[in-house]
């Protein structure tokens, strides 16, 4: 998913807010990495950090991030928020996270309505 968001053939000539969202994604990416150890996270890192796409120099807050999207004539707007589970008792599932995108405005949730009633 984080390659199809950020690619050039995926989803990213339809992000509005591209650098920003490409910050969110990457500054994740790489806490995960540096958290975990994990090389094959880390590679992923580099291989998104080499996508085009800009660069925003706000620092991230990790809290809520907005992603807007073009489709069609339309532009949706999200919240993006990730929860993260973690435990120490438990070391085959020692972190869980989920990341949620919660309509932020009320053209969005009609959209959303309407494409779930269909």
């Amino acid at each position: 998913m984080l390659r199809l968001s950020l690619h050039p053939e995926g989803m990213a000539p339809r992000i509005l807010n591209l650098p920003q969202w490409r910050r969110h994604v990457l500054h994740r990416l790489d806490r995960e990495a540096s958290l975990t150890g994990d090389p094959e996270l880390r590679a992923l890192h580099g291989e998104l950090a080499a996508l085009p796409g800009g660069t925003d120099r706000t620092p991230p807050d990790g809290i809520a991030v907005p992603l807007r999207i073009r489709a069609g004539d339309d532009v949706l707007s999200f919240l993006s928020t990730v929860t993260t589970f973690g435990t120490a008792v438990d070391l085959t599932a020692a972190e869980l996270s989920i990341e949620a995108f919660l309509p932020a405005d009320p053209r969005t949730a009609d959209v959303l309505r309407a494409l779930a009633a269909s």
